[in-house]
């Protein structure tokens, strides 16, 4: 068997917080509204965790089958790619992370209703096909609109809709600048990567629009994010408090800087900063709901 140093960095831990923010902003709404339920709070959470993990797995396994991990990888090391681990075992891993998943998606079921089967099983289908099956969608450019729908949209509404099976227009309107910035975090990932990307064939959305247009397209959802939230804020269709989380704006310019200044592996800080970033703006957002 592997190493636990080696499943850990499969598990890609960094990447967990944008699995977390969404559940954090949900519940921090249901909170206000007086609705929050620890066990839904705690189920959506886990599994939340479980989806991203089975992802990182499943990502590891099948970039590795497809050529697109190679020794000139810019980005954290793949332990299929490198032969830490047989793609055997990570699959494997990927379906007991599935399992765990189900398992929080059965009990969120008996608390919420059918409506969780259905998000639990878009969501598995969505991961699964980000670079497997015979048409992954993101090798055709559109990983950015499944991360934005599923990891803004779905996760934010979906992890509200828990506590008493309703989705305010407050979550849906929060979901979409978590969205934003979940997907800026896989912009300048995939920015980093634009070259060994194009030569394994992987055509990100990086790829096809060309390194110029793709840091113009991670300011905008960066920048638009804190603009956004502080016109819903101003407009009062979510929480009045929410419009502190715009004043995280400076923080966003920097990396936003960054993205035109760095190259390659320079990167890697800046989709840190991202990341950070992301889950700053949903914690702030999610006391803004709680205090409503």
């Amino acid at each position: 068997m592997a190493s636990i140093r080696a499943w850990t960095t499969a598990a890609r831990p960094h990447t967990l917080p944008a699995a977390i923010t969404p559940v954090l902003v949900g519940s921090g709404l249901a909170y206000g509204d007086g609705v929050f339920r620890w066990d839904a709070f705690a189920w959506a959470l886990l599994g939340a965790l479980a989806i991203q993990v089975a992802a990182n797995f499943a990502n590891d396994a099948s970039d590795a089958r497809r050529g697109a991990d190679t020794p000139a990888r810019l980005g954290p090391p793949r332990m299929v790619a490198l032969g830490e681990i047989p793609a055997r075992q990570m699959w494997a891993a990927a379906w007991l992370a599935v399992s765990v998943a189900a398992i929080a998606g059965i009990a969120l079921t008996m608390i919420a209703g059918p409506v969780i089967l259905v998000i639990g099983i878009s969501s598995v289908i969505a991961m699964l096909g980000y670079v497997g099956g015979p048409a992954p969608y993101g090798y055709r450019g559109l990983g950015e609109v499944f991360t934005f729908v599923f990891f803004g949209l779905v996760a934010t509404v979906g992890s509200r809709f828990v506590h008493d099976m309703t989705a305010p227009l407050s979550a849906w309107l929060l979901a979409i600048p978590i969205g934003m910035l979940v997907t800026a975090i896989l912009v300048v990932n995939n920015l980093r990567d634009i070259e060994t990307d194009a030569e394994a064939g992987k055509r990100t959305l990086a790829v096809i629009m060309g390194g110029a247009r793709a840091r113009a397209l991670y300011a905008v959802l960066v920048l638009g994010a804190f603009a956004l939230v502080a016109l819903f804020a101003v407009a009062g269709w979510v929480p009045n408090l929410a419009v502190f989380a715009a004043f995280l704006a400076p923080a966003g310019a920097r990396p936003v800087r960054a993205v035109y200044r760095e190259r390659g592996r320079a990167l890697n800080r800046v989709l840190g900063q991202t990341a950070r970033l992301h889950l700053a703006t949903g914690m702030a957002l999610a006391l803004a709901g709680a205090l409503a």
